[in-house]
């Protein structure tokens, strides 16, 4: 039996004794008069006062011996170091909390405030209870979970031994609801829409499929934050409309990819994409000031600085300069020659030359730090944004670029209903020829442009924007990411279920 077990089945055997002795480990109530936080920040006042509090928390250390000890106790808000004392406890209590209590422990004490001979503010302690009986073991902060794999599978003990982490998280709620707070004031309306949809529209990516049950149909999980479907809403009449929320593509993973994120997309009648790039613009300093105080980053080798003037990379121009390849001279051969030339892997089935031009560019875009917009993309990658009236090889379409990748996407939407169709037709026959991240033909969808849609502009970002600025892998941002499941884990679960069969 390994150290970690013997320490588990100890644990257990304390718990098991409690009940016992008519003291539960995991009772559902507590006395709590205070946060550590408060506590504090109220130390003065409440220490005057002579005040007795009620504080509740883990134990995170333990010092001393003999007749007394001191104890880190933390809860969400601070940690407060706590003296357990014979003379204050009584013997049978100090007993008590000796043979029951480990580290790792969540439990409440009851005393009063003072400072220590080291001006240290301190809780001392005259009683003590059992929160929760903890059974395994707390990794040593500075020797546990270096593996990256055990981090993110066990990302409550991350959080829990690197303060770093959990502020990163409470940076990312910053993110969202300044980002909400943006739109919000100034005038548009958060909306929600479907995630299973019978057609998933709005993005070039290969969908989740499952089965509905009640209604008997396949349906997708939505791949987009409802594009087609906040489109439909200006149809219906409304201006400014924006959905936050998770959206899901069945691809592979790489630090800037994920299966399963947290997606933003605004809608705005009657602009267009060159309004759309200023208002982007803004917003983006809005949001990354708020969320981290600064406009200057380094991300991976680019020193980035958001309140510089942002520049415009010309599809055509950039990949031409990159690579010699001009995407309007040249056939999906030409573009294959080039991509094979640069040792670009990529995938032969069902491969148009749009396909091909985008991981060309994608190729070309990792060389630039911006901040920028990426304009004058090719119509054939760009199946729902508007042409362009000077230019018809291209569209008003406009990319964030910034750190060598594309953080955020925008259009002067299609509003073409016959356009439309033509597109989804074009884009339904690639997906019949192999292409599984093709758009799908929504009929609905173009119907509904039928009855009349105004001039908007569309915008979207993920949460790889925060992750870009955080200079980390996307996963690294996520609370719990996805992971595949252990064979240990599935074996601890069914020796639990024996035992408790045997019950």
């Amino acid at each position: 039996m390994s150290r970690k077990e013997e320490i588990r089945e100890n644990r257990i055997r304390k718990s098991e004794n409690l009940k016992k002795i008519g003291h539960s480990p995991y009772p559902g109530k507590t006395k709590r008069s205070y946060t550590n936080k408060e506590a504090l920040d109220k130390f003065n006042s409440l220490k005057k006062a002579g005040e007795q509090v009620f504080l509740v928390g883990r134990i995170r250390a333990q010092r001393g011996h003999g007749k007394a000890c001191f104890i880190d106790l933390e809860d969400g808000t601070s940690s407060i170091q706590v003296l357990l004392r014979q003379d204050a406890l009584g013997e049978k209590m100090f007993k008590f909390f000796s043979d029951y209590f480990d580290v790792g422990d969540f439990i409440q004490v009851r005393g009063t405030l003072f400072l220590t001979k080291k001006k240290e503010k301190t809780l001392d302690a005259d009683d003590l209870k059992m929160l929760s009986k903890s059974i395994l073991p707390l990794p040593e902060k500075w020797h546990g979970l270096k593996n990256e794999e055990e981090r993110l599978r066990k990302r409550y003990l991350d959080i829990l031994l690197n303060p770093e982490i959990k502020e990163m998280f409470r940076k990312r709620t910053v993110f969202w609801s300044s980002l909400r707070e943006f739109l919000t004031e100034r005038g548009f309306l958060e909306v929600e829409t479907p995630v299973l949809e019978t057609t998933a529209g709005g993005a070039d990516a290969k969908p989740f499929k499952t089965h509905h049950d009640a209604l008997d149909i396949d349906v997708y999980l939505r791949i987009s934050m409802g594009e087609l479907w906040q489109k439909k809403l200006m149809v219906s009449g409304f201006e400014k409309t924006f959905e936050i929320g998770r959206q899901f593509r069945n691809e592979g993973i790489s630090p800037e990819h994920l299966q399963d994120y947290t997606q933003m997309e605004f809608y705005w009648a009657y602009a267009d994409y060159k309004k759309g790039m200023k208002f982007v613009e803004e917003m983006y300093k809005y949001v990354i000031k708020k969320t981290f105080g600064t406009l200057k980053f380094k991300i991976r080798e680019f020193d980035v600085d958001f309140s510089k003037k942002w520049e415009r990379y010309d599809f055509r121009d950039t990949i031409l300069g990159e690579t010699k390849v001009d995407i309007f001279e040249v056939n999906l051969e030409g573009v294959t020659k080039a991509l094979d030339k640069l040792g670009i892997d990529y995938e032969k089935k069902g491969l148009s030359k749009g396909r091909a031009v985008d991981i060309l560019w994608k190729y070309c875009r990792k060389k630039i730090g911006g901040p920028g917009f990426l304009i004058n993309v090719p119509t054939d990658v760009s199946p729902l944004a508007k042409r362009n009236e000077k230019n018809p090889d291209v569209t008003e379409r406009f990319q964030v670029i910034f750190g060598g990748s594309e953080m955020g996407n925008g259009y002067s939407e299609l509003n073409d209903p016959i356009e439309q169709a033509e597109r989804f037709a074009q884009q339904q026959k690639l997906r019949d020829q192999g292409d599984e991240e093709a758009q799908m033909f929504d009929y609905d969808f173009v119907e509904a442009l039928e009855y009349g849609m105004p001039p908007t502009c569309g915008f979207g970002l993920s949460e790889r924007l925060f992750s870009f600025l955080m200079n980390k892998p996307a996963r690294e941002c996520q609370i719990f990411p996805l992971m595949r499941p252990r064979n240990e884990l599935s074996q601890r679960t069914e020796s639990l279920l024996k035992k408790f069969r045997k019950k």
